[in-house]
């Protein structure tokens, strides 16, 4: 192994790419993936990404701004504002079988955002949405998508629009359970919302 205390971090970057252009050199993309490891590489992911990502400003109307894509606006309906509000709210991610337990939350959400809409519209549209047996959250997510897919690249759009994830989870020696969980991967720093 080569010493490299005495490198600056330029220089090491220079070594790095020098050892990677022998292993793509090699065809062996594969010991570069394992050295790199599958963390690291989401990090490097979302790095490059950030230059071209935009700022989504959420106004006090609820009206979704692009800032950094002259203010272009993110037309949705007030049912798919609700929805996305609502996953912005919670990073973690939220299994779509869960939803009833955001009840109450995407209730809020969509009164907000329906303000002139009749309250019984808005139980009925929620009751849709958080029926597990329903399909009506994912068409409402797949609405998302098609707007920021036609507003951006698809590798962009990927950090704004609902997506999956997968959680697995071990509990002992023979319990193993996954989470399918949808979130919104956007850095939530650059989630600006207008003061009220």
């Amino acid at each position: 192994m080569i010493d490299m205390t005495h490198y600056t971090p330029e220089e090491i970057a220079e070594q790095i790419k020098q050892l990677i252009e022998q292993l793509q050199r090699a065809g062996r993309k594969d010991l570069l993936l394992r050295a790199i490891g599958a963390p690291l590489l989401e990090e490097l992911r979302i790095e490059a990404a950030r230059t071209k990502l935009s700022r989504l400003l959420i106004t006090k109307d609820y009206r979704f701004i692009l800032m950094d894509y002259n203010q272009k606006e993110v037309e949705l309906q007030p049912v798919h504002k609700a929805v996305y509000l609502l996953f912005l709210a919670h990073p973690e991610g939220i299994e779509f079988k869960r939803l009833g337990d955001y009840r109450e939350e995407l209730t809020r959400y969509y009164m907000a955002t329906a303000k002139l809409m009749d309250k019984e519209k808005i139980m009925e549209g929620v009751d849709h949405l958080v029926n597990p047996l329903d399909n009506a959250i994912n068409e409402k997510c797949s609405r998302i998508k098609k707007v920021f897919l036609n507003m951006m690249d698809e590798y962009v759009a990927n950090y704004y629009i609902i997506s999956g994830h997968t959680q697995k989870h071990i509990q002992g020696a023979s319990h193993v359970w996954y989470e399918r969980l949808k979130v919104i991967t956007l850095p939530r720093e650059l989630v600006v919302y207008e003061n009220s």
